[in-house]
C-alpha cells in the first residue's frame, strides 16, 4: 500500500493521491484503507516513514563506508539529501507533511521528528568522525549539523518546487562551496 500511495505521489502529485484511488490500485475499498490508516494525514506519515527507512538503509550504507574519506561520505551524503529535481516524490511528501504538521497532534510530531533526528544523528556522527581524523576543521558536529541540514532543507525547497536557478547541480555546486569555505581543511 504504502509503495503504491508513493508511486501515485511521483506520477500524479499529491492531488492524485486520494483514499478511494489508491484502494482501487491496491484492491482495497477507500473504507478499508481508512481502517488501516484512519485519515489521509496518517497515510502520508507512514508513506513518508516507510519511504525514509528506504532512504535511511541507504544512507546508513553509504556512511558505513570507513574506507572512504569523510569528505567523500559526506558529498553523499548531501546527494542523497538533495532532491532529484521538480516534484520529487520524497520532498513532495515530505513538504507537505510539513505542512500538515502544524495541526497534527503530539504523537505525530515525534514521529517526524524522529525521521528528522535520524538525519541529524548520522551528519553529527560524521562530523565528528572527520574532526577527529583532521579531515574537517574543529567544529562543534551538533551546531555544525544543525546550520548544514537548515541549509539543504532551504535548497531542497527551492528544488522541489523548480525555483528558476536552483535545479538540483547549482545547489550541490553552492553546497560544496559552503562546506569548502567553512568545514575542509586547506592545505
Amino acid at each position: 500500500m504504502l509503495a503504491a500511495a508513493m508511486a501515485t505521489i511521483a506520477e500524479r502529485g499529491l492531488d492524485g493521491l486520494t483514499m478511494a484511488g489508491l484502494g482501487r490500485e491496491v484492491g482495497m475499498s477507500s473504507g478499508h484503507l481508512l481502517y488501516y490508516f484512519r485519515t489521509k494525514d496518517e497515510l502520508l506519515l507512514r508513506t513518508l516513514e516507510w519511504s525514509e527507512g528506504r532512504l535511511g538503509a541507504e544512507r546508513s550504507a553509504l556512511l558505513s563506508r570507513h574506507d572512504l574519506p569523510v569528505t567523500d561520505r559526506l558529498a553523499s551524503y548531501v546527494e542523497l539529501y538533495v532532491p532529484d529535481g521538480p516534484r520529487d516524490p520524497h520532498w513532495t511528501l515530505w513538504l507537505e507533511v510539513w505542512t500538515r504538521s502544524q495541526n497534527a497532534d503530539a504523537e505525530a510530531r515525534d514521529r517526524q521528528a524522529a525521521i528528522e533526528g535520524a538525519w541529524h544523528r548520522d551528519l553529527v556522527a560524521l562530523l565528528a568522525e572527520g574532526v577527529s581524523r583532521g579531515e574537517l576543521r574543529p567544529v562543534d558536529p551538533d551546531r555544525y549539523a544543525a546550520r548544514l541540514r537548515a541549509l539543504l532543507d532551504g535548497f531542497s525547497v527551492h528544488v522541489a518546487v523548480g525555483l528558476p536557478g536552483t535545479g538540483r547541480e547549482q545547489v550541490l555546486t553552492h553546497v560544496r562551496e559552503h562546506l569548502d569555505e567553512t568545514l575542509l581543511r586547506t592545505a
